[in-house]
């Protein structure tokens, strides 16, 4: 605060005018004002005297305590606001010390301190203070907005009826979703049926955005075409990945005019679309927010049964629950682990990374996870 202030209701006073004060032995001060948060008190406190104060009120000068109402009791019934009597006095029942109940001048914000630091996520306190030190405009990195397109004539909208040999996109607002929890804003763009032309005219909707993630069309089936959109219309920087679930995974460019448009195609299944969006799409859209602290928290944990990966040389990122046992941390498959299987990442609120070169861990091993801080009831969060 700019001023030294009460942080309680009471009376401001001496502390050295309180000494030896007790209920048996109170000290009785002349009470010579009142003061309310907002106002100043023109006069001065003496050795006998104390001014009536509420909390946030500045400290009258010369004052250097506060006792709280509950500490005193009035010597003289006190006459009405209109008519207040300026011979009314007050009983001191405890002995204050210098700074009892005075928020200091600075304390919380001194000068010359730096408020706030580049790069801080602006959330309810930070945002408070800055209103304590009268900023009504900071400079902000804005929040990207990004395009999501789901592709393939399979899919059909939320809400319509489902054809036989047909499914509903869910990618399209598990990764919207996942956009808006760590910052971002989701345009979604629709779905996007398996023709050149028809993929052509959906992405170039979203180029105006600031990032494209498509979901599925990266694989190698004859009617996977994104990539080769990708190809014609911006270039491509990598396709495909080492990780189990979500090995086709592309990224690269689209061209807008002057602007370059990253684009990052996850996979059509709903958990690899997820798993990749958590590696790769979260990573960027914090680092375009102006995020340092961007990587998910991994701990150890022991493996409560067994986990199979043989013969596929990819990471293994399994879905589990991690639990907390004894001070240890214990990991469990939550089910089936196809990477079309939702059901067990809703469950889940964490990810194995099982190296490569392992084709199976057995009960008791420890293994890295990491954490998932969206899910239900987790406490792990970097966003």
């Amino acid at each position: 605060p700019p001023l030294d202030n009460s942080a309680m209701d009471g009376y401001a006073l001496q502390a050295a005018s309180t000494v030896g004060a007790s209920p048996s032995a109170p000290v009785e001060l002349g009470v010579i004002g009142e003061l309310a948060a907002g106002y100043v008190f023109e006069g001065e406190v003496t050795p006998d005297t104390a001014v009536r104060i509420m909390t946030g009120a500045p400290v009258p000068k010369a004052a250097d305590a506060v006792v709280p109402f509950e500490d005193t009791e009035e010597a003289v019934h006190r006459a009405p606001r209109t008519a207040r009597r300026l011979d009314e006095a007050v009983r001191i029942l405890r002995e204050a010390r210098p700074g009892d109940n005075i928020r200091r001048a600075g304390e919380d914000i001194h000068e010359g301190q730096r408020v706030l630091a580049k790069g801080v996520i602006l959330r309810p306190a930070e945002i408070g203070m800055l209103a304590s030190v009268g900023r009504t405009t900071v400079k902000v990195i804005r929040r990207p907005v990004v395009a999501v397109l789901s592709t393939g004539d399979e899919l059909v909208e939320v809400g319509q009826t489902l054809p036989p040999g047909r499914i509903y996109d869910s990618n399209s607002y598990s990764v919207a979703a996942l956009i808006q929890r760590y910052g971002g804003i989701p345009r979604v763009l629709g779905i996007a049926p398996d023709t050149v032309e028809a993929l052509v005219a959906k992405i170039r909707q979203g180029l105006d955005a600031d990032m494209l993630l498509t979901s599925a069309g990266v694989s190698r089936g004859d009617y996977d075409m994104v990539k080769d959109v990708l190809v014609r219309e911006g270039e491509i920087d990598f396709w495909t990945v080492a990780m189990k679930p979500g090995k086709p995974l592309a990224f690269g460019l689209f061209r807008s005019g002057q602007r370059r448009i990253p684009h990052i195609g996850l996979p059509g299944n709903p958990v690899s679309s997820m798993v990749s969006f958590e590696l790769f799409a979260r990573p960027a859209i914090l680092k375009m927010m102006g995020k340092t602290n961007w990587q998910k928290p991994l701990i150890r944990a022991v493996a409560k049964e067994r986990i199979v990966n043989r013969n596929d040389p990819r990471r293994y990122f399994a879905r589990c629950i991690v639990t907390e046992e004894d001070g240890r941390y214990y990991a469990s498959l939550t089910g089936p682990q196809g990477s079309g299987i939702l059901s067990s990442m809703a469950a889940a609120n964490a990810l194995t990374v099982i190296p490569e070169d392992v084709d199976v861990v057995e009960p008791g091993d420890e293994i890295t996870v990491m954490m998932l801080d969206w899910s239900q009831g987790s406490e792990w969060s970097t966003a």
